[in-house]
C-alpha cells in the first residue's frame, strides 16, 4: 500500500492548482461564459478522461480526480468546476463507453475541446431518487426514435449542445426497460426552460428540458435498447469516484483561510488561533478533509482496477459533501460576522456544498447502498 501521489501526478496537480486561480472570475454573479469554458477547455479539464485520439487526456479514475481536486482548490467558482465534472462524468463517460463509432468521436471531440457543452438530463419530477418512476418515453420509428416527457433539473442545461437523457422504450421492462440517448441540441422538438434561480452553485445553469415529439437518430442512442439504467449507474460511479473530489480541493482551500485567518485575527489580546474554540474547530476540519480524502482516492483506485466500488462511492460521496457541508459551517464561525458577508467568500462556500449531500443520489441514497452491501 502506497499513499504517495508519483512525480508526475504532483506535476499536473500544481499546474491545474496554478491555472485554475485565474479561472472563474467571469462568472462571478452569473453563469460561465463560452470564452471562460474554453479557457478551463485549454488546461484540459474537459477532457480528463477521454481518450487521446479524441483530444483528452486518457487519464484513469484517481488521477481524473486529483486534476479536479486542484481544480477546485484553485478556483473559487465551485459551481463552474461542477459544471465541467457533470460534462465530463455524468455525459462524456457514458459516450466513451456506450456511443456508437459513427458519432462517438465526433462528439469526443468536441466534448473534449471545449467546442461542445454536456448536460445530463435524467431527473423528472416524479422520479428523482426513484429512477424506475421515469416517465419520459422513446419509441422506435425507422431510424429514429421519437422521445416525449419532460426532466426537471439538468445542470449545464441553458447552455448544452448535447444532453444525455434516459427513457423509457419497454414500460413492463422495469429495470431493463430504459434506454440512454446522446441528444443534440438541434434535435427537433427538444425545448430547453430558462435558468433556474438556485441557492448555491451559481456559475452552473441549470433548467428543464422537454422532449416534444423530438426526433433522435438511432445512431445516437447510447449502448443497446434496455442498457440505460445500468449506462446511468456505470456514469454515477464515475461522478460519485471523480466529482466530489472538486469539494476536496474547496476543503482545502477553505482550510487555509480559515488557519491564515486565525492567525491574524486577535481578540482579547492575542491570535484566535490560540483559542481551543478555535484550534479545535480547525483540526477537526483537518480531520473531516483528511478522511473525506482517503476514502475517495480508494473508491477511484477500485474504479481504476475494474473491482467492485460502488459500495467505496457511496461511502465517499457521503464522506465528503458531509464534511463539506460541516467545514463550510465551521468556517463561517471561524470568520464569525465576516464570515456572513459575501466580500470573504465563506458563505458562498456554505452555499455551494449544500448541495452536495443531495445531487449524484442523495446521501439517504447512498446510506441504503451502503446497509445492502454489509448485508442489511
Amino acid at each position: 500500500m502506497d499513499f504517495d501521489i508519483s512525480t508526475a501526478q504532483k506535476k499536473r496537480y500544481d499546474e491545474i492548482f496554478a491555472a485554475a486561480r485565474d479561472l472563474g472570475h467571469a462568472s462571478v454573479g452569473g453563469h460561465f461564459t463560452r470564452e471562460e469554458w474554453r479557457a478551463v477547455a485549454c488546461v484540459g479539464l474537459t477532457g480528463l478522461c477521454l481518450p487521446a485520439e479524441h483530444g483528452g487526456t486518457g487519464l484513469g479514475a484517481l488521477d481524473t480526480a486529483l486534476c479536479i481536486e486542484a481544480f477546485g482548490r484553485g478556483c473559487s467558482e465551485t459551481g463552474l468546476v461542477f459544471a465541467v465534472s457533470a460534462h465530463l462524468l455524468a455525459c462524456a463517460v457514458p459516450i466513451r463507453d456506450f456511443a456508437a463509432d459513427e458519432v462517438r468521436g465526433q462528439l469526443l471531440t468536441g466534448l473534449s475541446s471545449g467546442e461542445l457543452v454536456a448536460a445530463n438530463a435524467m431527473t423528472e419530477d416524479g422520479a428523482g431518487s426513484d429512477v424506475g418512476l421515469l416517465t419520459a418515453t422513446a419509441v422506435r420509428d425507422g431510424d429514429m426514435y421519437i422521445l416525449d416527457g419532460e426532466k426537471s433539473f439538468a445542470s449545464n442545461g441553458p447552455m448544452a449542445d448535447v444532453f444525455v437523457t434516459y427513457a423509457v422504450t419497454d414500460p413492463a421492462g422495469g429495470f431493463l426497460g430504459v434506454t440512454a440517448f446522446a441528444v443534440p441540441r438541434t434535435a427537433d422538438g427538444l425545448k430547453v426552460g430558462d435558468p433556474f434561480e438556485k441557492m448555491g452553485l451559481g456559475s452552473c445553469p441549470a433548467s428543464r428540458v422537454r422532449f416534444q415529439s423530438c426526433r433522435v437518430p438511432a445512431s445516437h442512442r447510447l449502448g443497446e435498447e434496455g442498457q440505460g439504467s445500468a449506462i446511468f449507474q456505470h456514469s454515477m460511479g464515475w461522478e460519485r469516484a471523480c466529482l466530489f473530489a472538486g469539494y476536496v480541493g474547496l476543503m482545502e482551500r477553505q482550510l487555509q483561510q480559515c488557519v491564515e485567518h486565525a492567525r491574524s485575527r486577535r481578540q482579547f489580546g492575542r491570535p484566535i488561533g490560540e483559542f481551543q474554540a478555535i484550534s479545535h474547530r480547525i483540526a477537526t476540519m483537518r480531520q473531516r478533509l483528511e478522511a473525506s480524502r482517503l476514502l475517495l482516492y480508494r473508491a477511484c483506485w477500485l474504479l481504476d482496477r475494474g473491482r467492485d466500488h460502488v459500495e467505496a462511492a457511496s461511502l465517499a460521496k457521503v464522506a465528503v459533501s458531509e464534511a463539506a457541508v460541516a467545514n463550510s459551517l465551521d468556517a463561517v464561525q471561524i470568520f464569525g460576522g465576516s464570515g456572513y458577508l459575501t466580500p470573504t467568500g465563506v458563505e458562498q462556500q456554505l452555499r455551494d456544498s449544500v448541495p452536495s449531500t443531495i445531487f449524484s443520489g442523495t446521501n439517504e441514497i447512498q446510506r441504503e447502498i451502503i446497509a445492502r452491501a454489509v448485508g442489511l
